[in-house]
């Protein structure tokens, strides 16, 4: 058995065959922890956000400046709070690979996700590489 390595045996659907991807097991935890920590800060924002009011009372407001700065605002709060759902998902989905022993393999290739960019994105499921090859193509796609 390797010392400090967690071993997983990862199936590429793909091309049908299995492989064993190893990441310390340190570095695993140290990951899983930040994860953790971000989604606790998230969900402790949303519960804050649900107590505070983001209404807009017509009747409170001047004039139609002061009106469509406050529809503005409350427009790009929920903005953010729709991304920061969208980022709550994908903790929970790298979590969830985790647990199946599914993550750090990117989902495009089948190959080893580097650990530092699994440190710097943990919630990634691409390898560098294919993430390049995909934003490659969609700038493709929007100069066309």
């Amino acid at each position: 058995m390797i010392s400090g390595l967690y071993a997983y045996l990862v199936g590429v659907a793909s091309e049908r065959k299995y492989r064993i991807m190893t990441i310390a097991k340190e570095d695993l935890e140290e990951i899983r922890a930040g994860l953790i920590d971000r989604r606790n800060k998230l969900l402790e924002m949303a519960k804050n956000q649900l107590k505070s009011d983001i209404s807009l009372d017509r009747n409170e407001m001047a004039d139609e400046n002061d009106l469509a700065s406050s529809e503005y605002l409350l427009s790009f709060e929920l903005r953010i709070r729709d991304r920061e759902k969208y980022l709550l998902r994908k903790i929970e989905d790298a979590l969830e690979r985790m647990d199946t022993d599914e993550y750090g393999v990117c989902e495009s290739c089948g190959e080893d996700i580097s650990v530092p960019r699994l440190k710097a994105r943990p919630v990634t499921t691409m390898c560098i590489r294919c993430k390049e090859e995909q934003e490659r193509k969609e700038k493709e796609y929007l100069d066309n």
